[in-house]
């Protein structure tokens, strides 16, 4: 198997297993967990599995000065997006929630356009409209029903803290750091919310059964240990915009579980919605990377003809 292949699939890998967070969270829910007691386990278990195979792959925890405050600002920022995303499961179906949330590249967009002054296309502008016109077609759930307000706002302002997070990402000293030592501390300077909100652990939940244990062990596995290995191998093997475009098999893995495994409703208008998303996601990825290309071949043909 090639490297190019090898890619693929653990690009796919990488993005169904994220997938899967409510197909481990919603029994853990049913059995009286609080949000904050399954992201505590799941962040507090990923953080010493992930720990285990840096040790295990020789990979140095050391960081410099200057890593260690955007560090603990991103760690805040990516736990409050799972704790968003996690709250938003209570108002509305967790397959419309990890759609929307998948929103977060055309907000990563916005911000860069605003803040960074990077430019704004037409084809992010279509995107942006596509994505906002898809979001208005999930504002009613499979029952007819309109969704949850309070749901809606959680599972935005997931992306949002997940867009600032990459944002930063890209423009701090943390685009320095190897990908497994960036998630590890991400995910220990995020434990601490949840260390906060259950008052320093008077108010954590004990696992209630063996089932429990079972599921918590692997949210803190599939979706968050090995989704986010495979993450960084998927990019070192085909590049981050062809793992950005897999990672729409998160979606579609949330929504197949929610459908298949816990009775929630798709409907024609529904999946209009959740394709319209995905292709205004697709198109901000891939415009960004033809692009450059374009860019590439400009100033390859102007330094070709200079030497005329």
């Amino acid at each position: 198997m090639n490297d190019k292949i090898k890619g693929f699939v653990v690009g796919a890998v990488a993005a169904a297993t994220y997938g899967m967070n409510p197909l481990f969270a919603l029994p853990l829910y049913k059995e009286g967990l609080s949000a904050d007691s399954v992201l505590f386990y799941r962040y507090s278990m990923a953080v010493a599995m992930l720990g285990v195979i840096m040790k295990f792959t020789k990979q140095s925890f050391a960081l410099k000065r200057r890593e260690l405050l955007p560090l603990v600002i991103g760690g805040l920022l990516f736990s409050a997006s799972s704790l968003f995303l996690f709250l938003s499961y209570r108002h509305m179906d967790a397959g419309i929630a990890s759609t929307i949330l998948f929103v977060y590249p055309v907000m990563v967009a916005v911000i860069m356009a605003l803040f960074f002054h990077e430019k704004i296309t037409p084809v992010t502008v279509f995107s942006i409209v596509l994505a906002l016109s898809g979001i208005a077609l999930l504002y009613k759930g499979g029952d007819g029903g309109p969704l949850s307000f309070a749901g809606i706002t959680l599972v935005m302002l997931s992306a949002l803290a997940y867009a600032i997070y990459i944002v930063g990402v890209k423009v701090s000293a943390l685009r320095e750091l190897p990908g497994a030592v960036l998630t590890f501390y991400a995910l220990l300077f995020g434990l601490s919310i949840y260390v906060v909100r259950l008052k320093f652990g008077l108010e954590l939940q004990w696992i209630p059964s063996w089932t429990a244990l079972a599921n918590i062990l692997m949210i803190a596995f599939l979706p968050t240990v090995i989704s986010l290995v495979c993450t960084a191998l998927a990019i070192r093997y085909i590049g981050a915009t062809p793992t950005a475009i897999l990672g729409a098999l998160e979606p579609v893995t949330a929504v197949f579980f929610g459908v298949m495994v816990f009775g929630e409703q798709l409907t024609f208008r529904l999946a209009t919605g959740i394709v319209m998303i995905i292709v205004s996601v697709s198109l901000i990825i891939t415009g960004k990377a033809a692009a450059g290309r374009l860019n590439d071949a400009w100033f390859r043909l102007v330094k070709h003809y200079s030497w005329k």
